[in-house]
């Protein structure tokens, strides 16, 4: 994570509340204090706060994910779902918890969950949170369009990229969310790879689970997303501007789509609980001031 301190008090309860009990973070360069929040989070026990010193011209994630991944080991973690504060994941089966998805591939080393991006729904400013707001998304993505992030068991991968693990210890099991077998040789890569194949089996999003990706937001933060840099790359920030490639992939308005919704009184709940926490609401606050003071800079200067 990088400024994300107005985001992860809500990136975190939900998935608090859906099964995981403790998240490994990692920051780097933050401007807005999200790394002095994540350190009150650490006091209290509920995740770990590793800071990220990356070289020059490297990729902030392949130094994250390497730290984590040493970090995991050392704490004996069993499942390990990768993702970014931009991303949730959905699960549709059952009561909408991990341990409804786990119940299905509990077999497996490794699950494919694809992505559904969600766009800006309208919004032209941030409306404060990102669940309840941010509701339309796209269809069906056509095969070339369809990410995966993984949850995946630790001890079966010595690595792993943004989108997947890697470097198996064995022969790695991967399955789809509804716990079916998929050929595993993309985890097999020397490179970052995006996708299974066949797509068509990878993706199970509609139906059992995948990633509610809301990479674009409103308007107003998605100019701040090119200021804050790509993650998997030290170049292209030029993907991140209104009527790119990449803009338009994301902001995506097609279908309503509000089935995470079930979780947010739950979450809203953990979020009040966080904010009680000591040193927790200041430093949201802190994080908050900056990211007004930061638009509203950004909207002059445009």
């Amino acid at each position: 994570m990088k400024d994300e301190g107005a985001h992860v008090l809500e990136w975190l309860a939900y998935h608090r509340c859906i099964g995981f009990p403790r998240a490994v973070i990692c920051t780097n360069d933050c401007s807005d204090g999200t790394d002095i929040l994540l350190d009150r989070l650490a006091e209290a026990g509920l995740l770990a706060h590793l800071r990220n010193e990356v070289p020059p011209d490297t990729p902030p994630q392949h130094t994250a994910a390497r730290l984590a991944m040493a970090y995991l080991a050392e704490a004996n973690a069993d499942w390990v779902l990768h993702i970014d504060a931009d991303e949730f994941l959905n699960v549709r089966l059952g009561a909408g918890h991990l341990e409804d998805l786990l119940a299905l591939a509990d077999h497996a080393d490794c699950i494919a969950l694809a992505w559904r991006n969600f766009g800006d729904s309208g919004h032209g400013t941030w409306p404060g949170a990102t669940l309840p707001h941010f509701t339309r998304r796209e269809a069906q993505p056509a095969p070339d369009e369809t990410y995966v992030k993984c949850l995946f068991r630790r001890p079966a991968f010595a690595a792993a990229w943004a989108h997947m693990p890697t470097r198996p210890t064995g022969q790695p099991r991967l399955v789809n969310a509804a716990g079916e077998p998929i050929a595993a040789d993309n985890l097999f890569s020397d490179r970052p790879r995006v996708r299974f194949f066949p797509v068509a089996r990878a993706d199970r999003a509609e139906t059992h689970a995948g990633i509610n990706h809301y990479g674009v937001k409103s308007p107003d933060l998605f100019a701040l997303k090119r200021a804050r840099g790509r993650g998997e790359n030290t170049t292209g920030h030029q993907k991140y501007r209104p009527g790119s490639e990449w803009h338009r992939r994301a902001n995506r308005n097609e279908v309503e789509d509000r089935a995470i919704l079930r979780h947010w009184p739950a979450t809203e709940a953990e979020l009040a609980r966080l904010r009680t926490l000591p040193g927790v609401a200041a430093a949201e606050s802190l994080c908050l001031e900056w990211l007004d003071a930061t638009r509203e800079k950004a909207g002059h200067d445009t």
